[in-house]
């Protein structure tokens, strides 16, 4: 039998021609919520932040083994706050934050 193994030939990359043709990240961003500045633009970094956030106080929360509601009984608030928090679907003002960033043993540094 003969070898069936072959190379094969494959054309050379343009990485130049690739940059120019790939759209970024923020083509993509600008597309879909807008350009930088834009109302919408602003909106969804926004919700991204709080996401962000909330996932943050969600993995340490959790890595105390805490619940929704031990961490609200740290803070003085309320468990359907800690979870709207947790889903991103709060606006979180910064005495808040740091208090439960504080209960959470995280400290806030800013640079």
């Amino acid at each position: 039998m003969a070898d069936q193994t072959k190379l094969i030939k494959r054309p050379k990359l343009d990485v130049e021609k690739l940059n120019q043709e790939l759209p970024t990240m923020n083509d993509f961003l600008n597309k879909k919520y807008g350009k930088l500045g834009s109302a919408t633009r602003e909106n969804f970094n926004a919700e991204a932040l709080a996401y962000y956030y909330g996932e943050l106080i969600k993995k340490k929360r959790k890595e105390k083994k805490w619940t929704q509601q031990d961490l609200a009984d740290k803070i003085g608030k309320e468990r359907s706050y800690i979870a709207k928090i947790e889903q991103g679907k709060t606006d979180l003002q910064v005495s808040n934050f740091i208090q439960i960033i504080s209960a959470l043993g995280l400290k806030l540094q800013i640079v």
